[in-house]
C-alpha cells in the first residue's frame, strides 16, 4: 500500500519557500511563526513551525501519484465533507519558474486520507470500516490573478507505511463542467505536501487521530519525503488559535512549468 518513490516524469518544477510567500503577503504570519519558535520552545497544545529550508527559485523533481487518485474531482475550496477532524486551511501559490509571475486559473487539485488514513473510494484499504461517498477530501480550485490556490479541509491521518501528506496536481487550461467537476487541460506537476513532525505528534494525541490503530510512519522515516524542507514540499504552518484543536493554516508557493 506504500507511494513508490520513483519520480512519475522528466518534467521538473520549483517549490519556493517563505521568501516567495511574503511577497504574496504570506509573510506576517511566516514571521510571527518565526518569531515564536525562536524565543520559545513550542507549546505542546499549539506548536507553530517556522518555514524549514526554505528554498526561493530551486528545481526540485516532482514526486509519485501514489495509488489512491480518482478522475473527475469536484471544483470546490471546501474538500471536508463534513469529515471529523483539525480545521486546515491551505494557501498554495503557483508560479511560473521561469519568471516566478502568479499563475492565473490553473486548478489546484488535492486528495488526502482521513483522521484513520482512509482514502474516498478506497474505504478498508487501511483496516478500517466508514462510509465512503467517493469524494470526501478531493477537489480542487482554479487560482485567483495572484496565483493563489485556498482550499479548506482536515488535518490529514495516515495509513501505513506513509507520513502524513496530501497529494497535489496542477492543472492548466482545464474546461469546467456542469456537474461541478472539470476536463482537459494539461496535467503540469504532480507532488505532495508534507507537515512538520512537531505538528503531526500533537495533532496525533486528539481523537478522532488518536482511534487510528495503523502505526504512525514519521516524517524523518518516510520513503518519499527526501528531507528537503520547502523545496520538498515541506508546508509552512501556521496555528490558527491557542490550541491544536483550533487547527492550522499550511501555505507553500509552487512554481511550475506551464509549457510542460
Amino acid at each position: 500500500m506504500t507511494d513508490s518513490p520513483a519520480p512519475i516524469g522528466r518534467r521538473r518544477v520549483l517549490i519556493a519557500g517563505s521568501a516567495a510567500a511574503a511577497a504574496v503577503g504570506l509573510g506576517a504570519a511566516v514571521a510571527t511563526a518565526g518569531r515564536a519558535e525562536a524565543e520559545a520552545e513550542p507549546q505542546a497544545t499549539s506548536p507553530r513551525v517556522a518555514p524549514a529550508a526554505a528554498a526561493v527559485c530551486t528545481l526540485t523533481k516532482e514526486l509519485t501519484e501514489g495509488p489512491y487518485y480518482l478522475e473527475h474531482a469536484l471544483v470546490r475550496s471546501d474538500v471536508s465533507e463534513s469529515k471529523p477532524g483539525i480545521p486546515l486551511q491551505l494557501a498554495l501559490t503557483v508560479v511560473d519558474n521561469a519568471t516566478c509571475a502568479p499563475l492565473n486559473k490553473a486548478l489546484v487539485e488535492i486528495w488526502y486520507c482521513d483522521a484513520l488514513g482512509e482514502y474516498s473510494g478506497f474505504v478498508g484499504n487501511n483496516g478500517h470500516q466508514e462510509p465512503d461517498n467517493g469524494k470526501f477530501l478531493r477537489g480542487g480550485v482554479l487560482t485567483s490573478t495572484d496565483g493563489i490556490a485556498k482550499l479548506t479541509g482536515i488535518y490529514p491521518g495516515w495509513y501505513r507505511g506513509r507520513c502524513v501528506h496530501i497529494h497535489l496536481k496542477v492543472h492548466t487550461d482545464v474546461t469546467l463542467t456542469s456537474d461541478g467537476s472539470f476536463t482537459g487541460g494539461n496535467e503540469i506537476h504532480t507532488g505532495q505536501l508534507f507537515f512538520s513532525e512537531t505538528v503531526t505528534q500533537a495533532v496525533a494525541k486528539l481523537s478522532p487521530y488518536s482511534t487510528n490503530t495503523v502505526p504512525r510512519t514519521t516524517l524523518d522515516a518516510d520513503g518519499i519525503y527526501d528531507g528537503g524542507g520547502a523545496a520538498s514540499g515541506l508546508l509552512t504552518l501556521t496555528a490558527l488559535g491557542s490550541s491544536t484543536s483550533a487547527g492550522y493554516k499550511g501555505t507553500l508557493t509552487v512554481g511550475v512549468d506551464p509549457d510542460a
